[in-house]
């Protein structure tokens, strides 16, 4: 829990997302569609929090980074805890998409 509003909030050692994605991470927008097409980061795969694990299989390589993001940072800390659940290990949280996207 603790980990989770560091996150939220920004509070800890700072993700180099560019980075990530150079690497070849995936950026899942965990938001929904009607959300989604209303705009996003170009690239970024639409995967709603709530059809995430009935979506696993968009996500076969668990050894790939995925950067997540939504709205305001909730929905893609719910679905970082699903991911992690899953067995994902290489899993960001990157907050509000707008803001994700200003650091790409």
């Amino acid at each position: 829990m603790l980990n989770t509003l560091k996150t939220l909030f920004g509070i800890g050692p700072k993700t180099d997302y560019a980075h990530l994605v150079n690497e070849g991470a995936i950026i899942v927008d965990v938001r929904s569609k009607g959300e989604f097409d209303s705009g996003h980061i170009n690239g970024s795969l639409n995967i709603p929090v709530d059809q995430l694990d009935n979506n696993l299989n968009t996500l076969k390589d668990k050894s790939k980074p995925i950067i997540l993001c939504c709205a305001s940072g909730i929905r893609s800390a719910s679905a970082q805890a699903i991911l992690r659940s899953k067995g994902y290990r290489d899993v960001y949280n990157g907050g509000r998409w707008t803001r994700l996207q200003s650091k790409l």
